[in-house]
């Protein structure tokens, strides 16, 4: 299996052979080991398909492997190489800055001022930003180990956490997410929206009188999410489209159970909270 030329490196075989089995499973562990380059070309159109595998770090900079752009680009690719190798259970990958500049800013890295910028996205849907210094194999290599050691806190896309939140339906926002949607306590039903959508906006008056029914359950929230300004910190909840309901229960939050019914009106939503509350504050006949 050959490299990619633009790809080959000191640290870098240009093909690999298998020895031994011919098994289906070893030729599949085998390609799957070495398809992808040690440092490989994140971009959007691979990223879908080659960079699924979390953790993933991505070392953010001008990529052109032009003719006279491409010394440079080694160069950065090169100190990258260097740490990847003492990390085989992590994905390593270069990205061009311009192309996600979009997730560049949401890591808050757009006015760094660097010229190389560094996150790591883990397999929980989490992101965590290299602090703004002088890249280097050392730097990279610290800020890997910090985070190998769990001692990174997360960057998360947040509006600001709501001054009053007393109304029927909680306001949740990124900062949020974890101590109200993932509170253990707490039976949670979760309402992702974006401002622009038509089904959200005619949700909205039917899902404040659903929180108004339940307003008595102390053991259950009804709350909402904006996703589109907002991070949602746990990549068990999947938003596919808008709005997407789910329900956490206080006793499995890494488990919870999406709202599949096309009928998204009082009668649909009480069913399924009723369905799956795990505990009752009052009797249901009393609602």
């Amino acid at each position: 299996m050959l490299s990619n030329p633009f790809f080959v490196g000191p640290l870098l075989p240009v093909a690999s052979s298998k020895q031994g089995s011919t098994e289906v499973s070893a030729i599949q562990d085998h390609v799957v080991k070495h398809a992808l380059p040690l440092v490989g070309h994140r971009k959007t159109s691979n990223d879908a398909k080659r960079y699924t595998k979390r953790p993933l770090v991505v070392v953010y900079y001008s990529v052109d492997f032009s003719f006279d752009y491409r010394a440079a680009t080694q160069f950065w690719r090169n100190k990258v190489l260097e740490v990847a190798k003492d990390f085989p259970e992590y994905t390593f990958a270069i990205a061009d800055e311009e192309d996600y500049a979009t997730e560049v800013k949401d890591l808050g890295l757009s006015e760094s001022g660097e010229d190389v910028n560094v996150a790591i996205l883990d397999e929980n849907g989490k992101k965590f930003a290299m602090e703004p210094e002088e890249f280097d194999s050392d730097t990279l290599r610290e800020f890997i180990t910090t985070f190998k050691k769990g001692k990174l806190k997360p960057v998360i896309k947040s509006q600001p956490v709501p001054k009053n939140n007393k109304g029927p339906v909680r306001v949740v926002v990124g900062k949020t997410f974890d101590s109200i949607v993932m509170d253990p306590s707490k039976d949670v039903l979760i309402e992702f929206y974006a401002p622009w959508c038509g089904h959200c906006k005619q949700l909205e008056p039917v899902y404040t009188s659903l929180a108004k029914k339940y307003k008595n359950q102390k053991n259950l929230v009804i709350a909402k999410m904006d996703a589109t300004s907002n991070d949602i910190a746990s990549d068990r909840y999947k938003v596919d489209g808008f709005p997407t309901i789910y329900f956490a229960p206080g006793k499995d939050k890494k488990n919870p159970i999406k709202f599949e019914g096309g009928n998204r009106d009082l009668e649909h939503l009480s069913k399924f909270i009723d369905k799956h509350t795990t505990k009752w504050s009052r009797t249901k006949e009393d609602l």
